[in-house]
Parts: C-alpha cells; sequence; structure tokens
C-alpha cells in the first residue's frame, strides 16, 4: 500500500479509536496534509512541552490554518508536577530522560489513554532503532497497549522533500538552517553534512528516543511484520 492508502485504511479500520501525535517537526507537515484530505477532524495531538523553538510554534499554527485541521490539540505539561521535578527549567540539562517522561511522555499518556491506536510519521531511514520497523506495529502484547500505524516507514528524506513540493507545502523555517531533525529547543542542535539527520538531537548524551515510543523505557524490537492490512 501507499502511505496514502495505508493511512485511509487506518483512519477508517480504527474509526474513532486512533489518533495522530505530531511533533510539527520538519517532515510533520506531510502526514498533516494527508489526514486533512483524508479526515481534518481526525485527533491530533501536539505536545507543547514549553521547550519548542518559536519557529515550530508559528510553524503550527500556519500548518493548522492553512490545512483545515478542526481537532488539533495541544497538550501540556502538568504544572504541579513541573514545578516538583523541574522547578528551575534545566532538568534537561543532568536528567534528559526525566525531562522528556515529564513533559512529554506522561502527558501524552495522560491525553490519550483511551485511545487503541496511533498513527506516527517515524521512517526507517532515521535511526538504527527504526531501521526494520513495519507499517502496522502492535505492542499490545509488549504491554503499551497500543497499536501503531507508520505510513511512511519506507519513506526516503527524498520522498518527505518530493511530497512536500508537490503539495507546495510550506517547509519548517529551522529546516533550511541546518535542523533535519527538530526538537525542544535546549536538545536540538544543528546536524553537518553527511551526520545522521536525527544527529542534532541530544548530541552527546547516548539518547535517541524521547520515550513515547517505547515501553518501559526500553526500544521495543518489532513484534512482527505485517505487509497487508488484514491484522487491522
Amino acid at each position: 500500500m501507499s502511505a496514502e492508502a495505508a493511512l485511509a485504511k487506518a483512519i477508517e479500520t480504527h474509526a474513532g479509536d486512533i489518533f495522530l501525535a505530531s511533533s510539527l517537526g520538519a517532515d510533520s507537515a506531510v502526514l498533516l496534509h494527508m489526514v486533512s484530505r483524508i479526515r481534518p477532524d481526525l485527533p491530533i495531538y501536539f505536545l507543547d512541552t514549553g521547550k519548542h523553538f518559536r519557529q515550530t510554534l508559528a510553524y503550527r499554527d500556519t500548518l493548522v490554518d492553512r490545512l483545515g485541521l478542526t481537532n488539533f490539540i495541544n497538550v501540556h505539561p502538568d504544572p504541579d508536577q513541573l514545578r516538583d521535578v523541574d522547578p528551575t527549567g534545566d532538568l534537561h540539562e543532568t536528567m534528559p530522560d526525566a525531562c522528556c517522561a515529564v513533559r512529554k511522555v506522561e502527558p501524552l499518556k495522560h491525553a490519550v489513554g483511551r485511545y487503541g491506536a496511533q498513527i506516527t510519521g517515524r521512517k526507517r531511514y532515521q535511526t538504527p532503532e527504526r531501521a526494520e520497523m513495519p507499517i502496522y506495529e502492535d505492542l499490545r502484547d509488549a504491554g503499551e497497549g497500543m497499536v501503531k500505524i507508520n505510513p511512511l516507514a519506507y519513506w526516503s528524506a527524498k520522498d518527505v522533500t518530493a511530497y512536500i513540493r508537490r503539495h507546495d507545502l510550506p517547509p519548517h523555517p529551522m529546516f533550511a538552517l541546518g535542523y533535519p531533525s527538530i526538537g525542544c529547543q535546549p536538545c536540538t542542535t544543528r546536524v553537518s553534512e553527511g551526520e545522521d539527520p536525527r544527529a542534532g538531537r541530544w548530541r552527546g548524551q547516548g539518547k535517541t528516543e524521547c520515550g513515547i515510543h517505547m515501553v518501559d523505557g526500553k526500544w521495543q524490537p518489532v513484534r512482527r511484520e505485517v505487509k497487508t492490512f488484514e491484522a487491522f
């Protein structure tokens, strides 16, 4: 299936029980555009961590307005929890995993706990851990209790660029400045030519994932490869 067909099938099959989590990163316009043409009222969750580049927040507003997304939900960390574990706002410097947990993992888990399926924008080429990732990923047996659909799993960076140009989608303002992967400002740096696209994320900290795609703190190996949608 093409990415569009896989996305449409997932939304149809899991109707009322599926959401998209968008980082509003460099590639996010692709899935948001596809959703706008298939189901513009699909629940879309964005983790407003309080640490994003201001350009990311402006990009969010631009895409939501331009694409006519009518069910876009901003998720914020719990302010009481932030006061307890990150009162000075510099937890990312000493305990990046704990910072991601309080600003991303826990807020998203609380917001989407009722859903059974999630759409992600992850791609195989991004990191070694994602190299074998299937389009349809059933993690319910791993304890996560959720199916994940990765429509762009087999896409390359060129595929992403071609789609954005073909549909005249606005690029993330940080992309042209050397940021092919964009997360929170304190934990994102420019990427040099020849480096992995996500090399600028948590640079030098031995960390490659924020935790929202992990179970019990560990990256889960692919449970099974599903090349058809018979399992949906």
